[in-house]
């Protein structure tokens, strides 16, 4: 069986999102799409003009390329302006450094050599290695990636650097948010089981999108049982610093963060043994002695309530908390269709004017 089946991942991305998604599919999981934000990029900006024509006009010193997508774009639209090859040959001059492996990529694609590269893959590191060695006076352009890096920026002119910001792209919301908007309810529905996220500005894109009548909601099921996936330290940042629990893979890449993910999901699934049966819960589904069962979300509902306290009756008024529809009749109807896809009534005992429970010995 898939390391995946039976859970459902939420992802958050726009950009690379059909092979995210691919990569989970390929695991088992049932996969939801929710965009967060979209690029837009800034090829004919007069920002992005400004910059380049500083840099050909004044070549910097130090050049710090932070994505790969970014720096080929800066390269791409300085063609497009008839200043490529300036631009290219003030780049060869400077020392070049580059935040992880992806901008390392487009620097040699572009015939350039970088000279440093962060092994953290962090701006944090390439300031701290900069600020180390001393900047005063000395030029440096900043390719940004998705915003204003105004911490990096900062620290830099106070410590007597001149600093040219090269805004390559930028994020923005998307127009269609009704995507986000269902997957805010998924999330604090516990539909999800886990949500990935590329990006900072997603994260943001999501609680913005939760508002905040409802956004306390979504953070809390993040602290409590949908697991939130960051592809690195800087995408999780704004979930840390709301005391949100993050799993980050030790490489800010696609793959690893599939890996951590795939790892993370499967180990925090609830087994139980259940009259003489080892039963597995997953997020819409049931395993039962390695047969993988897929239940309704009312069945799973009412599983999930009874695990939570095997072997204790659990009432029909708890379980009519659970249920979208806690009626009396939605209850039984719900043990009975979970009986019927346990493919046992054993599994669940009834008792008389209490409620229901597992069997937890044979």
């Amino acid at each position: 069986m898939t390391p995946l089946r039976g859970f459902t991942v939420a992802i958050t991305a726009e950009r690379r999102r059909d092979e995210l998604g691919a990569l989970l599919e390929r695991r088992g999981a049932r996969v939801v799409s929710a965009p967060a934000i979209t690029i837009i990029p800034l090829l004919d900006d007069a920002a992005l003009r400004a910059a380049t024509v500083a840099c050909v006009e004044h070549a910097p010193d130090v050049v710090v390329a932070t994505t790969g997508i970014g720096f080929r774009g800066w390269l791409e639209a300085a063609e497009g302006w008839g200043v490529g090859e300036e631009l290219r040959g003030g780049l060869g001059a400077a020392r070049l450094i580059a935040r992880g492996a992806k901008p390392c990529g487009a620097i040699r694609a572009a015939g350039l050599t970088e000279q440093w590269s962060a092994p953290t893959e962090s701006c944090a590191e390439i300031l701290d290695k900069l600020l180390a060695e001393g900047v005063a006076g000395r030029r440096i352009a900043v390719q940004l990636h998705g915003g204003p890096q105004d911490e990096f920026t900062t620290a830099l002119r106070t410590a007597g650097a001149e600093v040219v910001e090269v805004p390559v792209y930028r994020w923005t919301a998307r127009e269609d948010q009704e995507p986000l908007r269902r997957l805010v309810d998924q999330i604090i529905g516990g539909v999800v089981d886990a949500v990935t996220f590329t990006s900072a500005p997603a994260v943001t894109a999501l609680l913005d999108a939760a508002g905040d009548g409802r956004a306390p909601a979504v953070l809390d099921a993040f602290r409590d049982g949908v697991l939130a996936a960051c592809v690195g330290p800087v995408t999780a940042a704004p979930l840390r610093e709301r005391d949100v629990p993050t799993l980050v893979p030790d490489r800010s890449r696609l793959g690893a963060l599939v890996r951590a993910v795939t790892e993370a999901l499967p180990s925090r699934a609830r087994r139980l043994e259940v009259a003489g049966r080892t039963v597995e819960l997953r997020g819409h589904a049931a395993i039962v002695d390695g047969e993988f069962l897929p239940l309704a979300p009312a069945s799973m509902a009412v599983l999930r309530a009874l695990a939570a306290q095997p072997g204790t009756v659990v009432s029909r008024a708890r379980l009519a908390s659970a249920l979208p529809s806690g009626t009396q009749g939605a209850i039984d109807m719900a043990v009975a269709r979970l009986r019927s896809s346990l493919g046992s009534a054993d599994l669940i005992e009834t008792v008389i004017k209490r409620g229901y429970r597992l069997r937890t010995s044979a």
